[in-house]
């Protein structure tokens, strides 16, 4: 495996365009666009995203970079000396050599005061973050390929990478112990591969589970997957500095405290039942629609005496009149017989709790809705009536 590419797409006098720069570019272009679709999604105003974006981009930038060189970059005269004996290269920051866990101290920060300031839900931005980043990570890694970095120790594998001795560091530049035949472990790859795994695990999760996340839960699982890949990669690791003694650096550090807390949030919030209830409500779950529906058939059963009665809705048809007649021994004929009440006049019905009225046409008006009260027409108080 090898860059097909020269790391300089174009060149004009002393302008000249990498293919790294540009590669940055597109991966934080479709990330971002990913994260407006999401609070999109989430009631929130998209165009924010990109309104926010030069404001956190920046300090990422100028974190990420920083980190690489103080942190990240080998102990000795072509790492952090270099640096300090040449400042001027630290801000070259399209020859390569930058580092995310700066742009996630930098660029996390920047958020949360953009967030602040603007008085805008964190959470839904985080888990905007924690979406686009895998796959904003796995396109930005093909500008590592170009620039001949970010590789293992060597490798046999088939699909190795050769290296040029200008980009090898130390001991590898050696080329009488490791001649330009030798192959390196593609880490970029690993990791991009990874990371496009990771966008399509936290996009099924953010999909399938929608209505029983809480906000900030997709910002955590990100906090548990990178991180836990980037433990596993950092042991491949040939340009980091590493504590004395051990095959463990900061990263290794770093990656650890983020699980262990990511993991320990994740049960903190879930393990209360009320809590997780009231985001299924907020999300029109199936449960709480159950649970009002049972209310309000409680309420219509406590309003009306359906079983005795024999109406609907406190709406009955024709049908169901006469036959609560015939059953409470009223008929349409003997009623006003009895009472001598005119069929052209209404007949009222006290039933404790309000006044119900029906015109009556040979006892009973067909083009009229007879509403009965909130309490149960007893049989023997119809009765009397009669």
């Amino acid at each position: 495996m090898y860059p097909p590419l020269s790391p300089i797409l174009f060149q004009v006098g002393p302008f000249s365009l990498h293919w790294y720069g540009l590669i940055m570019v597109v991966a934080i272009v479709i990330a971002a666009w990913i994260a407006s679709r999401y609070v999109a999604r989430h009631g929130q105003e998209s165009n924010t995203i990109w309104d926010m974006l030069l404001w956190v981009l920046i300090p990422a930038l100028i974190g990420e970079r920083l980190y690489y060189v103080f942190i990240q970059s080998p102990r000795g005269p072509n790492g952090l000396g270099r640096y300090l004996a040449n400042p001027i290269e630290i801000v070259e920051i399209w020859r390569g050599g930058i580092h995310i866990y700066g742009a996630f101290i930098f660029g996390g920060i920047a958020i949360v005061l953009y967030a602040s300031w603007k008085k805008l839900p964190l959470l839904i931005y985080l888990d905007a973050v924690a979406l686009a980043l895998p796959l904003g990570q796995a396109i930005g890694r093909w500008a590592n390929f170009i620039n001949q970095e970010l590789y293992g120790p060597p490798t046999t594998l088939p699909w190795g990478l050769r290296i040029d001795d200008t980009h090898r560091i130390p001991p590898y530049n050696d080329l009488t112990r490791y001649p330009e035949s030798v192959r390196f472990q593609p880490l970029f790859l690993y990791e991009s591969v990874a990371n496009a795994l990771g966008f399509v695990l936290i996009f099924w999760i953010a999909r399938r589970f929608e209505k029983r996340l809480r906000n900030g839960d997709l910002f955590l699982i990100y906090l548990i997957y990178y991180p836990l890949v980037r433990f596993c990669l950092e042991f491949f690791r040939t340009d980091s500095w590493f504590f004395p003694g051990t095959p463990f650096n900061v990263v290794h550090l770093l990656s650890a405290i983020a699980i262990v807390t990511a993991i320990t949030l994740l049960i903190i919030r879930h393990r209360s039942r009320p809590a997780l209830v009231a985001v299924l409500g907020a999300q029109n779950s199936p449960l709480i629609e159950n649970t009002e529906t049972d209310e309000v058939e409680e309420e219509e059963k406590q309003s009306s005496s359906v079983d005795s009665t024999g109406l609907k809705d406190g709406k009955p048809e024709q049908e169901d009149v006469e036959q609560h007649v015939l059953e409470t021994g009223n008929s349409t004929n003997e009623a006003p017989a009895t009472n001598g009440i005119n069929h052209d006049h209404a007949m009222t019905m006290d039933t404790g709790d309000s006044i119900n009225e029906v015109s009556a046409t040979n006892g009973i008006n067909h083009d009229h809705a007879m509403t009965m009260g909130t309490a149960s027409i007893q049989a023997d108080g119809l009765k009397s009536e009669s």
